[in-house]
């Protein structure tokens, strides 16, 4: 209630009351061929996160602090995609694409919330991998049940705080001239674009902020990746085991390539009007492609996951 309110009172000081999210393309024909491309990308995205996160749930073979970071990571795909999509799929059927000051405001801060969630929940599972691989005999003790808790609602707890100094600033913006977003959702970039006045210190959270949040996200988790795969390599003898743990571990680094390639080069390089539909393609990556793919990558391929979602079927 107190985060409508204070939108609400922001949505007095600015001349724009709503915006235009211009979408991907302005041609009408391909609108429909987006809209059922999109709505399938979206319908598979749910039902396969949503079947990851009920066997989580349900199966008590599968409470275990890696399934427990797995669920983790299936509801926030489910949220992380619902931000975007439906909206985005609204507006492929729409002539009128617009969107309110205050949920445009709203949709940034989900999308900030959920996405920098994820990169830290990424790290956090490498950790999880790093410790029951490298150290299986204390990994009982590391990873007990309060700490996993601990962990995950850390990560959600400084996701919204980032989020929330991203949404406040940008809502602090003065909007005087056009409401035209060249986004398919509002984000940080496109919005500063259009504001009034000094955008440095909008700018200036942006690079440091997201950069470290990112950055930081992605050392920790390549760093436990490469430590497991230096263990395995030093310490399997068994050819067979080595080449299973390294394509499991290629199989979920190439995810965290995904979602933080991209992620780096939208926020790290400089706002520009002409960068903008190369940030719009880029931005698919990791808001659209990256949650279909989790469930694949990281749990359909699992031999538990695959026998749990059996028994429920």
């Amino acid at each position: 209630m107190l985060f409508c309110l204070f939108f609400r009172v922001m949505l007095n000081q600015t001349s724009v009351t709503e915006f235009l999210l211009l979408g991907l393309t302005d041609i009408q024909e391909l609108q429909p061929v987006l809209f059922v491309v999109f709505l399938a990308i979206y319908i598979v995205s749910l039902t396969g996160n949503g079947a990851i996160l009920r066997v989580v749930i349900s199966d008590s073979r599968l409470h275990s602090p890696m399934y427990f970071f797995l669920g983790n990571l299936s509801c926030l795909d489910i949220c992380y995609s619902t931000v975007t999509l439906p909206k985005m799929l609204q507006n492929f059927l729409s002539t009128h694409k617009a969107i309110s000051f205050l949920g445009c405001i709203s949709q940034l801060h989900f999308f900030h919330f959920l996405g920098s969630t994820e990169s830290m929940l990424l790290a956090v599972m490498a950790f999880d991998r790093f410790v029951a691989i490298c150290k299986p005999l204390h990994y009982t003790l590391i990873m007990n049940h309060q700490v996993c808790i601990q962990m995950a609602v850390t990560v959600w707890i400084i996701g919204f705080f980032y989020a929330l100094l991203h949404s406040v600033m940008t809502s602090r913006l003065n909007f005087c001239g056009s409401n035209h977003i060249h986004h398919f959702f509002c984000d940080v970039k496109p919005l500063l674009e259009l504001a009034c006045g000094n955008t440095e210190l909008n700018e200036w959270l942006l690079n440091t902020v997201s950069g470290t949040i990112a950055m930081g996200s992605f050392f920790l988790t390549f760093l436990s990746y490469f430590y497991i795969i230096i263990y395995l390599f030093f310490k399997t003898h068994s050819c067979s085991m080595l080449h299973k743990a390294l394509s499991t571990c290629a199989s979920h680094f190439l995810v965290v390539v995904l979602f933080f390639v991209p992620v780096v080069f939208v926020y790290i390089h400089p706002a520009s009007s002409s960068s903008m539909d190369q940030d719009q393609i880029i931005a698919i990556m990791y808001s659209v492609v990256t949650p279909v793919l989790n469930p694949l990558i990281y749990t359909l391929r699992n031999k538990e996951v695959k026998e749990a979602l059996r028994r429920v079927m």
